[in-house]
């Protein structure tokens, strides 16, 4: 059944950001000069005291955030991810990671799905990046609702957090809200035969692919991974044990993600047949966001493909 379609992740964090602010008097926000972009611009219109924009400088922007999270506030500071990541690693890894400070990242325009903008732009790497600082927790929503929960979740964790929120407007995969806890997969759909371990954009294609599968007889267990770290090992041991393999996707490389995380997770707890749909080891280009997921292959046919060959 086609889902309905809701608002973009980063606008989800947006308004939330905003909500948050009325309860968090602590709550300061921080910007790259892409507010609007960003969706920070709906915190910065009703708190201008407690926004900053730092202009187009990242580092700058997370040795400032660093400093306001020493100081006792609790900073979210937002840009594209690509630019965030890339451009000031070694600052978040020093001003933040190695103090484990409380401040929280937030990256959109991620993935290729944001299409026309092109390469320079899109972020590929950034749960490889975000996951290699110690402490650092690393969450991917796939809805407007599972966007909302995030924000709270992040604002409320102890400790420096990554959200990842993307452009194009997303199918709601939560209707009635989303329970989100740091650390926990959502089992958004039951199965016994394989299993879909999936975040961002991928999730809706996962459901999606789990229809067409039960058609065919196969039921496809569906699990939300919205936290690639700290992983929800609890949920993939049980998903090796009750089904024939996992299939893992996600908007990012092949290396370093989500893939990387439950196949060294299970490789450790549990051997399993194991499928991989992301971007692969290569660079996107400049393109209409549908073009670019199928010419890469994150697609439903290719979630599809993956799970009959673990089914036999």
């Amino acid at each position: 059944m086609p889902l309905k379609m809701g608002k973009s992740t980063r606008e989800a964090f947006g308004l939330a950001l905003a909500a948050l602010g009325a309860e968090r008097p602590d709550l300061v926000v921080l910007d790259a000069d892409v507010n609007n972009s960003t969706r920070t611009e709906h915190f910065r219109k009703r708190f201008a005291d407690r926004f900053f924009n730092v202009g187009i400088a990242e580092s700058n922007l997370v040795g400032v955030a660093a400093g306001m999270a020493a100081s006792g506030k609790t900073p979210v500071l937002a840009s594209f991810a690509a630019f965030l990541w890339c451009n000031a690693f070694d600052q978040i890894r020093m001003c933040v990671g190695f103090p484990n400070l409380n401040v929280k990242l937030v990256g959109s325009h991620s993935g290729i799905s944001i299409g026309q903008d092109g390469p320079s732009q899109m972020a590929i790497e950034d749960f490889a990046l975000s996951g290699s600082v110690p402490g650092m927790a690393v969450l991917a929503p796939c809805d407007e609702p599972s966007a909302v929960a995030a924000t709270r979740a992040m604002v409320e964790h102890t400790g420096p957090v990554y959200l990842r929120t993307g452009r194009p407007e997303a199918p709601v995969v939560y209707p009635d809200g989303c329970e989100f806890r740091i650390g926990r997969a959502n089992r958004v759909r039951d199965g016994k035969d394989v299993t879909f371990a999936a975040n961002g954009c991928m999730v809706a294609l996962a459901l999606a692919a789990a229809d067409d599968l039960a058609l065919r007889g196969i039921q496809a267990r569906v699990l939300d991974f919205a936290t690639i770290k700290p992983l929800d090992e609890g949920a993939l041991l049980e998903a090796a044990r009750q089904t024939r393999g996992l299939v893992v996707a996600e908007e990012h490389l092949a290396w370093g993600g989500l893939g990387s995380a439950v196949a060294m997770a299970l490789g450790r707890l549990r051997p399993t047949p194991l499928r991989f749909v992301n971007v692969g080891d290569t660079y996107a280009e400049s393109g209409p966001p549908e073009g670019l997921l199928t010419k890469y292959g994150l697609t439903k046919d290719a979630l599809l493909a993956a799970a009959l060959e673990l089914a036999g």
